[in-house]
């Protein structure tokens, strides 16, 4: 076994077709639009830079792989051959987030080294990734990663910071200045940088077979990526059923066993989404683009929106049985979801014990359960831990599927090390073998799974409405930065919905009885902002059965879009995006702190007359949040709205084209 090290660094510039080019000691490359550049220096090492708009974005930065591999020998970094290539197609995505199809089109160069390896960099004109490759037969053991985004400047950082690798990634995002953050200082991904005249939001895609990448600071002007080890041995801590203490972890962060020649493996893409405004962040679709392709049919897979237990602690009332975890419960949640054609229920935690997923609690009938749920056309996912899972997971999954689940929710895992990953993926393939949806919660943020494998239709790694019941910084502004950084990486299980609503004054936090810290309106407009194929509606069905205008409402939104814009968008401060599906549009709008009011105009609908039906924050919803009003009337494309916003508040509505 020979030790290598690789060591990369970049710039910034242009692109010629596809076509092997002459060696030269700088590679230039630039994006389809031509605003973003990249040079590459060769040599003994590589060194790249990048600009935007030729205004410097990264200066001098590094990549590196130092590994172990069968035969290789290195004298420093040797570049045998360049490769250019040029790519413009249209994606047409199963499950769609954003959008029914995504243009695919950038410049790609990829420099062959060292004999079995390669570093590719694609540049889309909505960012850039790089990512490293190897062709090399036998085992490859990836013993660190160099990953130094120098910026050559001082700048602004939203830094989710984190204590340990053990985390489920539900950080809030801290504004720092990028040289004040401590080597000690270190954040999950994805995280913001913000240059003044660009924003660039950092995050990884294709992660398979590998660790997942944080940052740290370095009391400079550069972040640099690190990497859990991999895990030789954890153990479940005292009393715990799901916390784990990490007990040894190895030298090295990867090993990749038994490579075919001539096959080998890519390394996890390094993303850049770069906008040179804060609403090009929100269309951003670079850690989609840069996954890899679909490996399963997924035919099968039913976007949709799930009533869930947990977060209201199952408070039903107006009813004549106990509200418990029982099959009484849980049919008048499919009563209640058929009710509003709302596609699933959950059964979260306790309806199994904790020592087996198959040992279920005496008041539950999962199998009963789920063939009325079918007779209501309503399906079940059922949540589990993901260790107890794996225990039992062939016997558990082929259970599940012979009950008739729709799906899975595994919770806990907590970690992103190189076995951990590799778990997801499992997880995945054997879901899709059984026709089973998977949503990952206590997860690491997606990193392009999903294109891979439609049934994980979504996942948490976000601070969203759970933290209400035990703590007070879920805030309007909170969830005006979400949509910015953390679902530019995918689709986000915030779980919106609450309709017992206060402003911050008088916002209180109780465990069993949750309340949003904004209006209602603000809370129906994350049905249009927030992106989940699979969307919850996390509140009591008897509180939406009460409130029967809003829950009609937030059940006729779809989870999937045919196309987005967004109409304005202030990082922290508001956003207005239209939505369409099919021949509707929805617009939804979400405020911070401050009472606003914005003028919009609907060039984007086709001529004609829709009608539109509207929910705004009430008169009073400044003291009451829970005000609300309801509206409706005819428009065009010609019309202009005036939306007003109470403080912590939103706007939504709902256009119909009218017959003509």
């Amino acid at each position: 076994m020979k030790k290598t090290i690789a060591i990369l660094c970049c710039v910034v510039a242009s692109l010629c077709c596809s076509s092997v080019s002459a060696l030269e000691d700088i590679h230039k490359l630039a994006s389809p639009n031509g605003q973003i550049t990249l040079e590459v220096s060769s040599g003994k090492t590589f060194v790249y830079s990048v600009s935007v708009a030729g205004k410097p974005v990264l200066k001098d930065a590094i990549a590196a792989l130092e590994f172990f591999a069968i035969d290789t020998k290195s004298n420093g970094i040797n570049v045998y051959k360049v490769t250019r290539t040029k790519v413009d197609r249209i994606l047409a995505p199963y499950v769609q987030q954003k959008s029914k199809h995504i243009k695919e089109h950038y410049n790609q160069i990829t420099l062959a080294f060292n004999q079995n390896w390669q570093l590719t960099f694609r540049l889309f004109d909505q960012g850039l990734g790089y990512r490293f490759s190897t062709t090399s037969g036998g085992d490859v053991t990836v013993i660190s990663e160099t990953a130094d985004f120098n910026f050559g400047q001082n700048l602004n950082v939203l830094f989710p910071e984190e204590k340990s690798f053990v985390s489920h990634n539900e950080r809030g995002y801290q504004p720092m200045q990028l040289n004040a953050i401590k080597p000690s200082q270190f954040a999950s991904l994805p995280l913001l940088v913000d240059g003044g005249d660009f924003k660039l939001v950092i995050s990884e895609t294709g992660l398979k077979d590998y660790p997942g990448m944080w940052l740290k600071g370095d009391s400079s002007n550069v972040l640099k990526g690190i990497f859990p080890k991999y895990v030789v041995k954890a153990e479940l801590k005292e009393k715990s059923d799901r916390n784990e203490n990490i007990l040894q972890r190895a030298a090295f962060n990867a090993k990749n066993v038994n490579l075919t020649q001539g096959v080998g493996r890519h390394y996890p893409w390094r993303m850049f989404a770069i906008a040179q405004n804060d609403a090009e962040l929100l269309t951003n679709e670079l850690s989609y683009l840069l996954a890899d392709e679909l490996a399963i049919d997924p035919s099968w897979v039913k976007p949709g929106q799930v009533a869930w237990d947990w977060w209201n602690a199952n408070n039903l009332h107006g009813v004549d049985f106990k509200a418990a975890i029982n099959n009484e419960t849980y049919k008048y949640y499919i009563d209640f979801a058929a009710k509003y054609g709302i596609e699933y229920i959950v059964l979260d935690e306790g309806w199994h014990h904790l020592d087996s997923v198959l040992n279920v609690v005496d008041d539950i009938d999962v199998k009963a359960i789920i063939d009325y749920g079918k007779s209501k056309n309503v399906d079940v996912i059922l949540w589990v831990i993901w260790k107890t899972l794996d225990n039992e997971l062939t016997l558990a999954l082929d259970t599940f599927e012979q009950w008739g689940a729709a799906g899975i929710k595994v919770d806990f895992m907590q970690r992103d090390d190189q076995s951990m990953v590799n778990y997801y993926w499992k997880i995945a393939q054997e879901a899709a073998n059984r026709q089973l949806l998977v949503d990952f919660h206590g997860s690491y943020k997606p990193a392009g799974l999903r294109r891979a494998y439609p049934n994980v239709i979504t996942r948490e790694g976000v601070r969203g409405l759970e933290h209400n019941k035990w703590a007070d910084y879920i805030t309007a502004e909170h969830n005006l930065t979400l949509p910015f950084i953390r679902q530019v990486a995918g689709p986000m299980d915030y779980t919106p919905g609450a309709m017992i609503n206060s402003q911050p004054d008088n916002f209180r936090i109780v465990f069993n009885r949750p309340m949003s810290k904004t209006t209602r309106a603000h809370q129906i407009a994350m049905y249009v902002v927030y992106e989940s194929p699979l969307q919850m509606l996390a509140d009591s069905p008897s509180n939406y059965l009460n409130e029967h205008e809003s829950t009609a409402f937030i059940s006729q939104i779809p989870t999937v879009w045919d196309e987005t814009i967004v109409i304005s968008a202030k990082l922290s401060d508001h956003i207005i995006t239209a939505r369409r599906s099919g021949n509707e549009w929805f617009i939804a709008a979400m405020g911070n702190g401050k009472a606003r009011q914005f003028n919009i105009d609907l060039p984007f609908l086709k001529p004609g007359m829709y009608q539109l039906k509207s929910i705004a924050d009430g008169v009073n919803a400044d003291n009451y949040a829970s005000d609300y009003q309801v509206a409706s009337k005819e428009v065009s494309k010609s019309t202009k709205l005036n939306l007003v916003l109470a403080p912590n508040g939103g706007w939504v509505g709902h256009f119909s084209m009218i017959n003509q």
